[in-house]
Order: structure tokens, then C-alpha cells, then sequence
């Protein structure tokens, strides 16, 4: 497996836009756009009230960590994480300056409004432990999702598949940000959610033709006449 370099890291964060729509990454992490609109505020506020707490701090049998920085060599990403709780463990998982036993790792990623109808939180959250598992050289099983509405969790098992998939996400978006370029706007994605609906300009592009394509359809109408 390819491993990254220190120069060749991208951001972690930008996972979850790949995995929504790969326009959209390119727009932000290679001609460097960016729009707020309410959901991007409203997510900038609730990660501030998350990382304004205390570094770390103990709840019973939980040690609770934040605004941990992460990397994985391996995807070739890096990012901070909003917070890793550590519950004790009776046979695998990491050894805490000043605390007995074994801990095992549990990242947890706030989100505002509801749950998705696709994967991107599961892909960054996934994404997330696989940087823990490579810097602590422990398994991390599952993680948990906190969203905005309706104030509860939800458990994320990182399943092979799961894995497979942050995996080839990865090397795609290091792929395209090694040749510069910005995909045309996919089919099928919920535009009106998205900030930089009025950048991307989505119907433009998914009416552009390659070459290739311009050229068949010429040739086919010469052809008939």
C-alpha cells in the first residue's frame, strides 16, 4: 500500500464533501472557494461549543479527549479530531500516562441537523479511526455520530466495507489533486444543500461534452445524412 508523505497530507475534512459530491471537494481543497450559508455556520458554531471544552476529563469509567490532532500515512490524511473517548478495556487497547489498565478508543464526530441519506459521515468518522489505529497501533471498532437534532448518537461499526470504501475515496481525491483538476458536477446530487451552488454553477457543467463525445455524435449525423 502506497504510504504519504508529510507534504502530500490532505485534510481529513475533506473526505465527507469528497464522499457528498467530488466537484465540490475540488472547488474548496484545489481553486480554494468557499461560501457559508446557514448549515455551514450553524456547523462552524457547534464545533466551536465542542472544542471549547476542557482538553481531557474523566466521567466515571470514560476518559474524554479533544481536539485531537490525527494523521494516517497511509490514506494520506490528516485532521483534528472533535473528540476520542477512551473506555476501559479488558483485553485490547491502549495504555494512558497515569491510568491502569488498557483503554480502548472511540472517536466521536458532532454533526448539526439530522442523520444523511448517504455515507459521508460514516466515511470521515471511519477515516478518523483509521488515523487513531495507525498512531496507536490498536484496533478502533466503532464510533459514534452526535447530531444537532435530535440530540442522540449514533453507533458507526467499521466494517471492511466501510473501510474499502474511505480507502478508495482517499487515493481518488489524491489522484485528482495531483493533476489540478476540477470534475464536472455528477448527476444526482441534492445541489440546493450545497454553499457553493452559485460557484460550481452545477447545470453548466453536466451539460459539457468532451471532445471524444462532440465528435460521435458529428460523425453520426454526417453519417446519416
Amino acid at each position: 500500500m502506497v504510504r504519504y508523505t508529510e507534504d502530500s497530507l490532505l485534510p481529513l475534512s475533506g473526505l465527507q464533501h469528497y464522499a457528498f459530491c467530488p466537484r465540490r471537494w475540488a472547488l474548496i481543497h484545489i481553486e480554494r472557494q468557499w461560501s457559508e450559508n446557514l448549515r455551514t455556520v450553524e456547523g462552524h458554531h457547534l464545533h466551536e461549543k465542542v472544542h471549547s471544552g476542557p482538553h481531557s476529563e474523566s466521567i466515571g469509567e470514560v476518559i474524554i479527549a479533544r481536539s485531537i490532532p490525527i494523521v494516517s500515512y497511509e490514506l494520506g490524511l490528516y485532521g483534528v479530531a472533535d473528540l476520542i473517548e477512551y473506555h476501559r478495556a479488558t483485553d485490547k487497547g491502549v495504555v494512558l500516562t497515569d491510568r491502569d489498565g488498557v483503554w480502548q478508543p472511540h472517536p466521536v464526530e458532532y454533526k448539526r441537523g439530522k442523520a444523511k441519506s448517504d455515507d459521508r459521515d460514516e466515511v470521515q468518522l471511519c477515516a478518523q479511526a483509521i488515523c487513531l489505529e495507525e498512531m496507536l497501533e490498536t484496533e478502533v471498532n466503532a464510533g459514534s455520530l452526535f447530531y444537532g437534532q435530535p440530540r442522540r448518537r449514533t453507533r458507526v461499526s467499521f466494517t471492511p466495507e466501510l473501510r474499502e470504501r474511505v480507502a478508495i475515496l482517499a487515493r481518488e481525491m489524491h489522484e485528482i489533486f495531483e493533476r489540478g483538476t476540477t470534475p464536472f458536477a455528477p448527476a444526482g446530487v441534492p445541489c440546493n444543500l450545497c454553499s457553493l451552488k452559485d460557484v460550481c454553477v452545477p447545470k453548466l457543467t453536466r451539460r459539457r461534452r468532451t471532445v471524444k463525445t462532440y465528435l460521435r455524435t458529428h460523425l453520426d449525423i454526417e453519417h446519416t445524412r
